[in-house]
């Protein structure tokens, strides 16, 4: 891997992506609860159930997902079995989350007399959820049970890990375009668009992006560095 040729090893970035977790996990409370009044799942104030939404996607889902991409980079040295039954339990938690935070959702839009599924974002969040559940399910048969052949598993791990940096980018992108749609109804029904919680709400978009990079980068970085290799010391003529 080149990462590993240039030097370049996963625990800065497990590092940074940590920071930057914790950083759009307060961020995101602040918006909901501070600046949208509280959560909840039964109220006369119907935004109140909607911002369960934000709150569970982020921090259960994505982050929560992203620590289950992270766990063979911040321990490498963990038991492989251990790891992987880690892997899997903390993605399935990651999954009944954010299938939760879209019900919430949809009951906003229900009670709410909203239409459902008109915009992209929703498109993309079904789409990503859907394919998050399938990723799931492959990696439970193939790696844990009954398991695949070992041979079968050698060949499927690369596109499982590939497969799954895939539908996590897409699970950023759609989480991305939430906050922009959101954003966008609140500044058209008379929100500040330079005021604080436009400039919260963007910031921490932002941080969701650097935190995503955080954790896509750590997870294509080899964990301990090799001997450089393909570079030689220059002769001294």
């Amino acid at each position: 891997m080149a990462a590993a040729g240039l030097g370049v090893k996963a625990a800065p970035f497990t590092y940074a992506a940590h920071a930057l977790a914790a950083v759009a996990a307060v961020l995101v409370l602040v918006w909901c609860v501070h600046f949208r009044g509280g959560l909840a799942l039964e109220a006369q104030n119907k935004n109140l159930i909607f911002n369960v939404h934000p709150v569970l996607m982020l921090i259960g889902y994505i982050i929560l997902g992203s620590e289950a991409i992270l766990i063979y980079k911040v321990f490498p040295k963990l038991n492989h079995d251990t790891a992987k039954l880690t892997h899997l339990i903390l993605h399935a938690i990651a999954t009944v989350l954010g299938a939760f935070g879209i019900y919430c959702a949809f009951k906003f839009h229900n009670d709410s007399r909203i239409a459902n599924l008109y915009s992209l974002h929703s498109w993309l969040g079904i789409g990503t959820i859907s394919l998050y559940g399938i990723q799931w399910v492959f990696g439970f048969v193939t790696f844990f049970f009954p398991g695949a052949a070992p041979g079968v598993r050698r060949s499927a791990l690369p596109l499982h890990a590939l497969f799954g940096l895939f539908v996590y980018v897409l699970a950023l992108a759609t989480a991305e375009l939430g906050f922009l749609e959101k954003l966008t109804f609140l500044e058209s029904g008379g929100l500040d668009k330079y005021g604080s919680e436009a400039f919260l709400v963007n910031f921490t978009a932002l941080v969701v992006v650097l935190f995503g990079a955080s954790v896509v980068v750590a997870a294509v970085t080899p964990a301990h560095v090799e001997a450089p290799q393909g570079y030689a010391a220059i002769p001294v003529s």
